[in-house]
């Protein structure tokens, strides 16, 4: 058993005590083993203020990545992560798509400084589950030409189309006696691409209470994954976690862009009433998922209390009849706890950074 994998199970384990639940039975089928720590800069945050233009956004990732890896020159500071000869997919959320996603202007400039470096338009890949929700953002307007879009379904939930997962990298798990307990890997993350930029949104989400950097990789990487709440239940408290920590996924994610131009507060990830939308107008960069959605954490709760809606945290019965499920923000730290970056909110550091 390797260390990765026995730290999993102790958190399994410690989760099910708490809980009073039993532990979810996790296969992981991978022949993938780990082939770096992507998490190069655990429990720093970089924290900017931006406009919603084009100037602003490419301004600001430009500080922050200098800020990041304390390079002077921003070809540099991509460097680091990103070699001439990547093939890198951008993760987009396109879940609330075309009302809240992965801001083109933030996908953008992301595309635009892999070119800088030296990465082919041909090798970049904006990536998402649903082609349906992805069409409906004009992304070929804001990146170089070349760049592609690839989807693995086509966007109705009743058509299983398992043509772009890969049949050999899963992970199987029976929660409540579903017909298909396997949740496959994406064909592109574990045959072409080589890294991957994580953009994720501020936003709330009914089951697992916030959806940010791990769940957007998590769920937004693997197929039949909704499966995880039935009911009022969900255990996307370990899911979200043990689809992350599965290789290559972990390993190739060397990135993470949380864009705050626009977030949920409640309903997420969809914009169910027009007013559940909010703009903090906030990018945060850095290479620790658990970190930077900590932090998310804390943004959508303020929200929610500055609008007299219950904590993510409830599930009294007042709370219960305002959502479905009871939701599990208990993901975050869970995900700290099996290795994935710091959960603890006294050793994150924030970096404000101006452009």
């Amino acid at each position: 058993m390797h260390r990765r994998e026995f730290i999993q199970l102790s958190a399994l384990a410690a989760v099910a005590a708490e809980n009073g639940d039993p532990v979810p039975q996790y296969k992981i089928s991978s022949s993938y083993r780990s082939e770096r720590n992507p998490n190069r800069y655990p429990g720093r945050v970089l924290q900017s203020f931006i406009e919603p233009t084009a100037e602003s956004v490419e301004r600001t990732l430009d500080a922050q990545m200098k800020a990041l890896t304390k390079t002077k020159d921003v070809r540099d500071a991509w460097r680091v992560f990103i070699e001439p000869k990547d093939v890198v997919g951008i993760k987009l959320n396109c879940s609330g798509a075309p009302k809240v996603m992965s801001h083109p202007l933030v996908v953008g400039a992301i595309a635009k400084r892999l070119v800088d470096v030296g990465v082919k338009p041909g090798n970049i890949y904006l990536y998402e589950r649903f082609h349906s929700q992805v069409i409906t953002v004009p992304y070929a307007d804001y990146v170089p030409q070349g760049v592609q879009i690839h989807t693995m379904e086509g966007g109705d939930r009743r058509v299983r189309d398992l043509r772009n997962y890969d049949p050999a990298t899963f992970v199987e798990v029976d929660f409540f006696g579903e017909e298909e307990t396997r949740s496959f890997m994406s064909r592109l993350v574990t045959e072409k691409l080589t890294k991957i930029i994580d953009v994720p949104n501020m936003k709330d989400h009914g089951a697992s209470g916030v959806t940010g950097c791990l769940k957007n990789m998590a769920y937004g990487s693997f197929s039949n994954v909704a499966r995880s709440h039935e009911g009022t239940k969900t255990h996307t408290l370990t899911l979200i976690g043990t689809l992350f920590n599965t290789e290559p996924l972990r390993s190739r994610t060397v990135l993470h862009v949380m864009d705050g131009i626009k977030g949920v507060w409640q309903g997420g990830p969809f914009v169910r009433e027009d007013h559940f939308a909010f703009f903090p107008n906030k990018l945060w960069l850095g290479t620790d998922p658990v970190a930077i959605d900590r932090l998310l954490l804390d943004v959508i709760e303020e929200k929610r209390k500055q609008e007299g809606w219950p904590s993510v945290w409830d599930h009294s019965p007042e709370a219960m009849k305002k959502q479905t499920f009871m939701r599990e923000p208990g993901h975050i730290e869970f995900a700290g706890k099996i290795g994935l970056g710091v959960a603890d909110k006294s050793k994150i550091k924030i970096e404000e950074i101006s452009a």
